[in-house]
């Protein structure tokens, strides 16, 4: 029954989309019929694949997440709790299929960034800034000052990196939106916020990770610039 109702779940959400894009082949970009007829074989198989995943999420990664978080912060040793938050936030994003497709894209414009280069800085910011927002939620630092200071910094980083990256180190901030990271990511504030008696509900913790991608992608075009300098 459970399955059933992702399928539906699922269906409702990439279906409309779907024939959105069918209907615009047909009418205005005039596809080849078998092009279309993949693309709605490819639909179909996103709905299944996205039904298992989601159910293998709930079933796993976010019960996993939450009683990780729950058993490190009743440990009480804060180098342990950062130490995890970063290193899962780092695993998570490696692993985000999306951050995949998004640095393949981003070489299509600008050849001269690598693409592990950029995985593994978007992967660095949303380990460093996942394990920033962990700790604010065990020292109980206020949201508001934690996001003013993160984004201050991403902004002063902005002022000095190419113009150029601007566009893809926000993009690149959809790396904690993603349906590997956010699960994860909510589930171990869910259980950080448990033991500390429910204050401020776990929130927050993905507002304050996704800051990370935006800083560490301005911090890899400097890093670029730099290089580019040095060797000219």
């Amino acid at each position: 029954m459970e399955l059933a109702e992702k399928l539906k779940e699922t269906a409702l959400s990439v279906l409309p989309v779907a024939a959105a894009v069918l209907v615009l082949g047909v009418f205005v970009a005039g596809f080849p019929a078998a092009q279309l007829g993949w693309f709605a074989a490819g639909s179909a198989l996103v709905v299944l694949g996205l039904t298992v995943f989601l159910m293998g999420v709930e079933l796993g990664v976010s019960r996993i997440g939450e009683r990780t978080g729950a058993a490190l912060t009743a440990r009480r040793s804060l180098p342990l709790m950062a130490g995890v938050a970063f290193a899962v936030g780092l695993a998570v994003t490696v692993a985000e299929p999306d951050i995949q497709v998004f640095a393949d894209q981003v070489r299509g414009v600008l050849p001269q960034v690598g693409k592990w280069g950029l995985t593994s800085s978007i992967a660095l910011g949303v380990g460093a800034f996942l394990m920033l927002g962990v700790v604010r939620m065990l020292l109980a630092v206020p949201l508001k000052l934690a996001l003013a200071a993160g984004y201050g910094l991403a902004f002063g980083l902005m002022a000095l990196a190419p113009e150029a990256f601007a566009g893809v180190a926000f993009d690149a901030g959809g790396a904690t939106t993603g349906p590997l990271t956010v699960p994860f990511v909510m589930a171990l504030g869910l259980g950080v916020s448990n033991v500390r008696g429910g204050r401020d509900g776990g929130f927050g913790l993905t507002g304050v990770a996704s800051i990370g991608p935006v800083a560490a992608v301005l911090a890899y075009a400097l890093a670029l610039g730099a290089g580019d300098g040095a060797a000219g």
